[in-house]
């Protein structure tokens, strides 16, 4: 059901705040910026502006809802038999293959990515966003299956997946690789991931050359 008017001025007004506070941090630096300077940009007061974002970090680090929307939609949709990896793997696909932004190869990520980096702020909350939708998916995987440890550990499993994903093409762009070659290389990075996960470790390493020092 498509959204009413209020709520699609709302939905207006919240998007304007984050493109706003964006563009500055992007500028200035996520720590050189106020909410106030935010607001009046933006043309909202102070307080409307902490209404839509309690916090500074959840106005450039704004796709947390989406995120868990589109994730637990993906798991909850799964026709019978689909496993959650291979619900979430085709999901990550689908991104990709739609240049969604959370698929995290675009040309603007580099630039993200390096402004994430540089404020121990947003990695905090980029690391906190994380484990909320960790227990987002165990919740969900919880009532499904009766569950809690096995839940609880795919939850966290997923994350580090989604995560390494994500990374591997955020360090490349910020190494200067094209966002078309990052993102023709991310369908193997998908896949390698998520195979890891369907599948496990197994004996990874066992054949990996040993250090002298090593103790046996």
């Amino acid at each position: 059901m498509q959204p009413g008017l209020r709520e699609r001025k709302k939905q207006a007004a919240r998007q304007a705040i984050s493109n706003v506070a964006t563009g500055l941090i992007f500028e200035h630096g996520f720590d050189n910026v106020t909410v106030a300077e935010i607001a009046e940009a933006a043309g909202f007061s102070k307080m409307t502006v902490f209404n839509y974002f309690p916090r500074k970090e959840d106005m450039f680090l704004d796709r947390r809802d989406e995120a868990e929307e589109l994730l637990l939609g993906a798991i909850r949709a799964r026709p019978p038999g689909l496993p959650v990896v291979e619900a979430v793997r085709a999901l990550m696909h689908r991104l990709l293959a739609e240049g969604h932004p959370l698929s995290g190869a675009q040309a603007h990520v580099a630039v993200f990515g390096r402004v994430v980096a540089d404020s121990p702020a947003l990695r905090s909350r980029a690391r906190e966003q994380r484990d909320e939708l960790e227990s987002a998916v165990a919740a969900l995987l919880t009532e499904e299956t009766g569950d809690p440890l096995g839940a609880d550990l795919v939850g966290k499993l997923l994350l580090a997946t989604l995560h390494t994903v994500l990374t591997t093409a955020a360090q490349r762009l910020m190494a200067g690789d094209t966002a078309t070659a990052v993102a023709a290389d991310q369908i193997g990075v998908i896949d390698r991931a998520f195979d890891l996960l369907a599948n496990g470790i197994g004996d990874i390493g066992a054949d990996a050359p040993r250090s002298p020092h090593t103790p046996t």
